[in-house]
């Protein structure tokens, strides 16, 4: 018989809301300046109601042709029922708790910007194992990485203070499993949405997800919405995410943004 590790499902659809979770879509464009970010985040679930810290880095560099990203899960708190609890096959004595969640790196290059092809940015991004309570499947304790390809073409007024910019991406994901026989999950990320811009407002609209292949609730799917406001060095933001395949969760995230250097 397998060892206890080796029962479990290392899919997004089988672990806590922060283990695999839909990437972030990028837009075509390095973002400028410098900023920090610190998030209140809130997933709903029958059976599996999560609250996290979260915060994030970002730093542009060679006139925004360069970008770094450093980001994670702070410190996550959890209760499971019985019911998932054992779907999960954690061993976890009542479901709840507190874990660490994973660190994420990732590195941002603009490879064309204002032609008359679309803005076009790849991304470089891995995730460490340092999210902590497997027996409890809140994190998958292995790494990954994702490389992915945006586009984005911005539509804009006059004096641009109101613009419109939609934006696909496509790409890979690769996470570590615990099969003996394949070690690793590879999977196709893609997304689509559109941003709305009006002086220091900013809405945006995405539908992205990925697609393992090996069918085991290893393909999400989320809609989500991004409300921002800025007022002088400070962004507001209001994020409403929905899964609609297998990463089964509502999550409404509520954070603020320090714009320290333009």
């Amino acid at each position: 018989m397998r060892s206890w590790r080796g029962l479990m499902h290392i899919t997004p659809g089988y672990l806590g809301p922060n283990a695999l979770p839909v990437p972030n879509m990028e837009k075509g464009v390095v973002p400028e300046g410098t900023s920090m970010e610190l998030g209140a985040d809130f997933y709903f679930r029958t059976g599996d109601p999560t609250q996290d810290i979260s915060a994030k880095y970002y730093r542009s560099f060679a006139n925004e042709r360069i970008g770094i990203e450093l980001y994670g899960v702070v410190y996550e708190h959890y209760n499971m029922s019985d019911t998932i609890r054992d779907e999960r096959i954690a061993r976890d004595f009542n479901g709840k708790g507190y874990a660490i969640g994973d660190f994420y790196f990732a590195t941002l290059l603009q490879l064309i910007k204002g032609k008359k092809f679309p803005d076009t940015m790849l991304r470089l991004g891995c995730r460490t194992a340092s999210g902590g309570n497997l027996e409890a499947a809140r994190y998958s304790d292995s790494p990954g990485y994702f490389i992915d390809f945006s586009f984005s073409k911005e539509f804009a007024d006059a004096n641009k203070k109101l613009s419109f910019r939609p934006y696909a991406s496509g790409g890979f994901y690769c996470w570590q499993t615990n099969d003996d026989f394949d070690l690793q999950n590879d999977a196709l990320l893609y997304g689509v949405g559109a941003d709305l811009k009006y002086s220091s407002w900013s809405v945006s609209n995405s539908l992205s997800g990925y697609s393992g292949y090996k069918n085991e609730r290893d393909r999400p799917k989320v809609y989500t919405f991004d409300l921002k406001h800025t007022i002088n060095k400070y962004t507001l933001r209001l994020q409403y995410l929905y899964g609609l395949r297998d990463w089964t969760y509502q999550g409404v995230k509520l954070s603020m943004i320090w714009n320290l250097k333009k």
